[in-house]
């Protein structure tokens, strides 16, 4: 039996408040670039699944980001490359945009790479964050790939939220940063001391 549209797209209503916040903060047409940007890179991880015989049973998008739900099994070769993909996607549609005229498309091109590059932080359940656990699993196992992504995961979301609270600082209050510094804090405490 096949899922109803509805019920394989979730979208937290958490979700709605940032973007509404961060439109109202920063402008609506950067936050349609970002979005865009955002939906490219799911489109990056759909195609690579498609791609290696993956199906993808739902996407559930809430206020830390977009998670697709994969339907059969792949490699740790195989899930990788679907993890990748996203990043890479933004990756090429910065360079693309890029080359067809840098002055116009300077907004999107930095969205594309701040999108790309926050992804691949060690952070999970960032792309990055299971990037490395499919490498270090598939190096020294799960349980030592759990314990480094534990790690690395606590460690990075506390320098980047520190970094938030000092941008904010400096900036005179940039508020919109606020709900992912306080998102990295809580994500750090569980990875850490649980």
């Amino acid at each position: 039996m096949s899922q109803r549209p509805k019920d394989r797209v979730r979208i937290s209503p958490g979700f709605f408040l940032l973007t509404a916040w961060f439109g109202a903060v920063n402008g609506w047409r950067l936050l349609a670039v970002v979005l865009g940007a955002a939906a490219l890179h799911e489109l990056g991880h759909c195609l690579a699944l498609s791609c290696l015989g993956a199906g993808i049973g739902g996407l559930r998008i809430g206020m830390s980001g977009a998670v697709l739900e994969v339907e059969g099994r792949l490699s740790y070769g195989g899930e990788l490359l679907a993890t990748l993909a996203g990043p890479a996607a933004n990756l090429a549609w910065a360079v693309v945009l890029t080359a067809l005229d840098s002055q116009r498309w300077t907004m999107a091109v930095g969205a594309h790479l701040t999108l790309a590059v926050f992804n691949l932080l060690p952070i999970v359940p960032l792309d990055g964050g299971r990037a490395l656990y499919l490498l270090m699993a598939w190096a020294a196992g799960p349980g030592a790939a759990e314990r480094v992504v534990r790690w690395s995961s606590g460690v990075t979301a506390v320098a980047l939220a520190a970094g938030l609270v000092f941008l904010m600082k400096e900036t005179g209050g940039s508020l919109w940063l606020l709900p992912a510094a306080v998102g990295l804090l809580i994500s750090a405490g569980k990875r850490i001391f649980l």
